[in-house]
């Protein structure tokens, strides 16, 4: 089964500073070592690599000086794009680049609460700025979906999804939290149990420093290869991607029908969705 979904972290920083966030994103987080001219690259690489749709992921992807830029060029090269952000801040001239055609984006959400929300960002006022955003994002048509991690006992999570159903938003995944990056429990190495769905299957990643992934979530393994010295198709068609493949289940234990492992829609940072 080949990669139709190529999820790029652009950015390790973030306005926020969620205490479960597999990528150990925040304030502090930089943009890695990969230029804009690699990126561009990835991008016009893709196709050739069997690749249909990338996501802008972080971080908070809007926050790299080249967003804009890097989502038009893969319109531009036929590529479906979506943003998977925080939706705490959205520029006025983005949302005329959120309508084009084959744009989709997603955001995160926990609850109805905006104190036990801006409680788990740790950023006081986000929720009110998603949700204004979201609410944006439906009134003008844009492509939706979002993605409800449970991070501690007895939060809103279906409180949270019932309120976004009500808004308008139809497309929603909701998960565990995962043992990767700041969802460990200890300081102990994460392990494949914590991965499951199109993990390196349907799906890969390329880090801000060109390393490629399974996934965002299949950090902590060894990566495939770097985009920065090698091509994306031999990377993604090579030996090692195959071996870290295998090293992968294609369903972890845990993974209930509805924690954004297994539905059409799920969830990117999760376990990776299919878009088309």
């Amino acid at each position: 089964m080949s990669v139709a979904f190529l999820e790029l972290e652009i950015t390790g920083r973030c306005q926020l500073a969620c205490a479960h966030c597999y990528a150990d994103s925040g304030p502090w987080g930089g943009h890695g070592v990969m230029t804009v001219d690699d990126w561009v690259r990835v991008i016009d690489q893709a196709p050739d690599a069997g690749v249909l749709d990338v996501q802008f992921i972080g971080g908070e992807p809007t926050l790299h000086p080249a967003f804009p830029e890097l989502m038009r060029h893969a319109l531009d090269a036929g590529l479906g794009a979506e943003v998977y952000s925080n939706l705490a801040h959205v520029r006025p001239e983005w949302w005329e680049l959120f309508q084009r055609p084959k744009v989709y984006l997603a955001f995160s959400y926990y609850s109805d609460d905006p104190a036990e929300h801006d409680a788990i960002t740790r950023r006081p006022g986000s929720h009110a700025r998603t949700l204004a955003n979201v609410r944006r994002a439906v009134g003008l048509g844009v492509p939706l979906r979002a993605g409800i991690v449970a991070v501690r006992q007895g939060q809103r999570v279906d409180a949270a999804r019932r309120q976004l159903e009500a808004i308008g938003v139809r497309k929603i995944n909701t998960d565990r939290m995962r043992g990767v990056g700041r969802g460990r429990p200890d300081a102990s190495v994460p392990t494949v149990r914590e991965l499951c769905g199109r993990c390196g299957r349907r799906n890969a990643a390329v880090s801000s420093d060109g390393d490629v992934w399974g996934c965002t979530l299949s950090r902590f393994l060894p990566p495939a290869g770097n985009v920065r010295t090698q091509r994306l198709a031999d990377i993604l068609h090579g030996a090692a991607m195959a071996r870290l493949v295998a090293a992968i289940p294609p369903r972890g234990t845990g993974c209930s029908p509805d924690d954004g492992c297994h539905p059409e829609d799920s969830a990117p940072s999760v376990c990776g969705p299919e878009l088309r």
